[in-house]
């Protein structure tokens, strides 16, 4: 079917003005709301890519659209400052504009940055910008440096995917069972874990039937009482408890059947490996050593060290010790387990030499730090907006994850225990953390953080790999 759809590819000058076109749309103010922007750059990008058309051309062509339909929406709401909350769809919508105006005057210059990757005020913020007369020179310099960033974001995915389907098409036999259990396990996981949290959340279903059954006696009302006097605002962490209970009675389940079967005994890791192993020499391989370089030790550290220093700085103690110690803990307790279980690995680079495979430090520290930072920044947002917080943290987790086996150093078994493990992990913070009164995390310097954060991984991957 891909082979087919491809015939259909338009002429490589066709293909560069519509992504030069859909770029241009899909920043132009109002209009970039109607447009599907990142499913029409994802598909231009394929077909550009299963042409071998020449990347930078490209780039430039969506960095060119980009640039000029953010500059025509500063231009409109700059020219046209006393009109554009009588314009449609503002006179239906006028929680559009006010969402512009907030998210504008809440992070000044950083909001053409971040707006630019920000779906909902994506294309309102540069019309906003204009409104509040924001120097043209300033517009100008914060515009080039976010399109010069959302071209390759935007793009390369697709471009790589068209330039190596052939390549991802040769798969060995019987992969698409496991490729079509893997995608349904997770979906399923994901969408379990999100609905679970909201109905053991306070206010969730299970939680007030729980709430009303406790009130049925006084025994029950005084053990309820009980279990959430040790709790500032009085609610029991019933989200919190049933994790640690689910992940720790699977992480000891699990450790215990792959103990019992060495590696490769188990159908599932040599299967795995085998359809995984033609990826070692397409550019998956390269973006796996990114994320290997992400996700260990030195990788971790330059990741948290500004959000745990401003948390220093800032005096949240109590967030500051508890993330530092999950860090730890989850180090040492991947220490104790590969001692325990004494693993070989699929595959030992040097670097790796005298560490044993069971389970994935990487994907148990990943989902530690990426896990916490998901579920402090939830907290600060309306319970119905929580569920897109913990998505995005399951997306950023998903490919360091994935990335062990493309490189050969682990078995799928490693990455089930480690996520496992790195849940226990979790879990253990969020419950120890809830019995403290804790200064709010908000308001946060996050767009700065962010920032500094990707410096210093940049910084490691470029003077320290692998050491």
């Amino acid at each position: 079917m891909t082979e087919w759809l491809y015939q259909f590819s338009p002429s490589p000058t066709l293909l560069v003005l519509i992504v030069l076109l859909v770029a241009l749309l899909e920043s132009l103010a109002v209009i970039g709301l109607l447009v599907p922007g990142i499913i029409l750059l994802t598909a231009a990008a394929s077909l550009a890519g299963h042409q071998h058309l020449p990347l930078p051309l490209l780039l430039t062509a969506a960095f060119a659209g980009a640039t000029l339909g953010d500059g025509l929406s500063f231009w409109l709401g700059y020219s046209q400052r006393e009109r554009v909350h009588r314009l449609w769809p503002f006179t239906r919508h006028p929680e559009w504009l006010a969402r512009g105006v907030k998210f504008f005057k809440r992070y000044g210059d950083f909001s053409i940055l971040i707006g630019r990757f920000v779906g909902p005020v994506r294309p309102i913020v540069p019309m906003v910008a204009g409104m509040l007369h924001m120097p043209t020179w300033r517009f100008a310099a914060v515009n080039i440096v976010s399109a010069l960033l959302w071209a390759p974001a935007y793009l390369l995915p697709g471009y790589l995917l068209g330039h190596s389907w052939d390549k991802l098409l040769a798969l060995p036999a019987n992969s698409e069972r496991w490729l079509i259990t893997l995608a349904v396990i997770l979906i399923i996981l994901s969408v379990g874990f999100s609905w679970c949290r909201h109905l053991l959340g306070r206010g969730g279903w299970v939680y007030m039937r729980l709430a009303r059954f406790s009130r049925a006696t006084p025994r029950r009302r005084r053990l309820w009482l009980a279990l959430g006097a040790a709790h500032p605002r009085n609610e029991i962490p019933l989200a919190s408890l049933a994790l640690l209970v689910v992940s720790l009675v699977a992480l000891c389940g699990w450790t215990l059947w792959v103990l019992e079967h060495p590696a490769p005994s188990l159908p599932m890791d040599r299967q795995i490996q085998a359809l995984l192993a033609p990826l070692a020499d397409s550019w998956l391989a390269e973006f796996s050593t990114l994320m290997a370089l992400s996700g260990d030790a030195l990788g971790i550290i330059a990741l948290a060290l500004p959000w745990l220093t401003w948390l220093l700085l800032s005096r949240r103690i109590a967030a500051f010790v508890h993330i530092s110690s999950a860090l730890v803990g989850v180090g040492f307790a991947n220490l104790v387990f590969k001692h325990l279980a004494g693993r070989a690995r699929p595959d030992t680079p040097d670097y790796l030499l005298g560490s044993f495979s069971y389970p994935s430090a990487h994907t148990s520290t990943s989902i530690v730090l990426i896990g916490l930072a998901a579920a402090f920044t939830a907290e600060t947002l309306p319970a119905n907006r929580r569920m897109w917080v913990y998505w995005g943290a399951t997306l950023v987790c998903l490919p360091m994850a994935l990335s062990r086996l493309v490189l050969g150093v682990h078995w799928t078994s490693d990455l089930i225990g480690g996520a496992l493990l790195g849940l226990v992990g979790c879990a253990i913070t969020r419950l120890s953390y809830q019995r403290f009164v804790h200064v709010p995390l908000t308001p946060c310097p996050w767009a700065s953080l962010v920032v500094a954060s990707l410096l210093l991984l940049a910084a490691r991957i470029a003077w320290l790999p692998y050491v």
